[in-house]
């Protein structure tokens, strides 16, 4: 068995490292904020990974009922009667969130169906995705619920939120309508928000494979509607769509199933946003490695890897990062059949922590100031923090998809002898895999109540057992290895 070898710079000059992918997260869409256990996943988000805002689309879908006919017009004849703004289910959501200590990101779509002329829609629950026909309308629409809720919260709970407009204009699928249109309708919901409050923070553009920004900058900059901070979504196999996107690094990381595409994107944004000046926040609130709506590899400890990889690479480019998604609950091309069916979610459909999950929480002991750290390769990495214990976050990548899993011998050079035993946690084919767990039960596709309690059971962040790491001194230095697969992430904390 080879050894992989990492030593930190223990005595150099740290720097900052901003936490930025643990403040926001994604639900599927606004109506799962009624049900309790969606509330439940976010609570234990919140507790977990210091979740703050969240995000979901269909703010304006049809079972919200945003747009109804009154109650008291109930005996007037059909084309006698009038349609107006309904907020009480939304209302419900936010009152959930905000219960929670939670904040919403205010995502201004889809189109009331009495709004548009196009008959196109996405989802099982039939979202109208139209351009609206009056941009009047559109914009006493946004701006009433934006007054209707700062009545309800209070200006500065709202000012505290992020207002963002649609989700993925630049897809067909989700916006039926050009580029052109979709500023015209950014500049008439810029108008409407500011109207209300000039205080209220309003981005976009939103936009898959972080396309259209430049372009929507410069409309904004030309048309008077500066957005107060920008969003981007990112996949790692957004490559397979021949994107335009902002890209930083070698050709070779632009093709199918390089596991380095989605970073290209990051710093290629990050680098001409830059160029130009920007000093605002970014977002970039989708991200993740595949947006295939059914990917088993999804949950494994490959995800949890490439979280781990992504955000040691990227996260100082950004000021949140919200990988997709937080939960299976989840229903844009139908519901999952199983506890686990390679749907979107970190968590299960009954709150089963994946790998990607405590990927997140080996991330969130990180401290905030890290040296550099020498060894490792382009699959390969490491982090080290020095602010409070000392800890040292490792992954290993497969440098392809089919690729088998293999263990090595990891060593990690100490700032000293420890005082006390490190501690580790590790990734991998059956450490902290609910899935393997799941598995060994016979991958039931409903668990039992006692089953999902067996798996409850086995499913928070466990140390590995002492005698899984070694110490080992060279002279004067100290060092502690352990074994690690790939795909695969360990954690070492080290007390002094």
């Amino acid at each position: 068995m080879t050894t992989l070898a990492f030593a930190p710079r223990w005595n150099a000059q740290p720097t900052a490292f901003r936490h930025s992918w643990e403040g926001l997260g994604n639900i599927d869409q606004f109506r799962w904020f009624q049900r309790a256990d969606t509330l439940a996943q976010l609570r234990q988000a919140r507790d977990e990974l210091g979740l703050k805002y969240v995000r979901a689309a269909a703010m304006y879908g049809p079972e919200m009922r945003t747009w109804t006919y009154r109650l008291a017009d109930w005996r007037m004849k059909p084309d006698q009667k009038q349609k107006q703004a309904n907020w009480q289910i939304i209302d419900l959501c936010l009152d959930h969130l905000v219960e929670l200590g939670l904040k919403p990101i205010y995502t201004t779509c889809f189109t009331p169906a009495e709004f548009t002329d196009s008959t196109k829609t996405c989802w099982p629950d039939h979202n109208p995705i139209g351009m609206p026909r009056d941009l009047h309308q559109w914009a006493d629409f946004v701006a009433s619920g934006v007054r209707h809720h700062i009545a309800r919260y209070g200006l500065e709970e709202v000012r505290s939120w992020y207002f963002e407009c649609w989700n993925e204009p630049n897809l067909g699928g989700f916006f039926d309508g050009t580029q052109e249109q979709f500023f015209q309708l950014w500049s008439a919901t810029w108008r409407a928000l500011k109207s209300v409050d000039a205080g209220l923070r309003f981005g976009g553009p939103s936009t898959a494979r972080a396309e259209w920004i430049p372009e929507f900058l410069d409309f904004a900059a030309k048309d008077g509607t500066p957005p107060d901070y920008l969003i981007g979504h990112v996949y790692n196999n957004d490559s397979e769509s021949n994107p335009l996107s902002p890209f930083d690094g070698p050709a070779v990381d632009r093709v199918k199933d390089s596991p380095n595409f989605a970073s290209g994107v990051i710093r290629g944004t990050r680098k001409m946003l830059d160029a130009r000046g920007w000093t605002g926040e970014v977002h970039w609130n989708e991200w993740g490695r595949s947006w295939f709506p059914h990917d088993l590899p999804r949950e494994s400890a490959r995800e949890a890897a490439f979280v781990a990889k992504t955000m040691i690479e990227a996260s100082q480019e950004g000021d949140l990062f919200a990988y997709w998604c937080l939960s299976d609950i989840y229903d844009q091309i139908g519901y999952s059949h199983s506890e686990f069916d390679g749907n979107y979610g970190m968590l299960s459909l009954h709150g089963l922590r994946k790998p990607a999950y405590q990927a997140h929480r080996l991330l969130a002991r990180l401290g905030t100031s890290r040296v550099a750290v020498e060894g490792g390769d382009a699959l390969q990495g490491a982090i080290a923090t020095v602010d409070g214990p000392k800890r040292i976050l490792v992954y290993r990548y497969p440098a392809t998809p089919d690729a088998a899993v293999t263990s090595e011998r990891v060593s990690l050079r100490l700032p000293g002898k420890p005082a006390l035993a490190p501690r580790l946690w590790r990734i991998d084919a059956r450490e902290h895999n609910v899935l393997t767990a799941w598995r060994d039960l016979g991958a039931p596709e409903s668990p039992t109540r006692v089953q999902l309690a067996d798996l409850q059971a086995g499913n928070g962040l466990i140390p590995a057992a002492p005698t899984a790491l070694s110490l080992r001194q060279d002279g004067e230095t100290w060092f502690v290895e352990f074994d690690l697969e790939c795909p695969g992430v360990a954690l070492v904390e080290i007390a002094e």
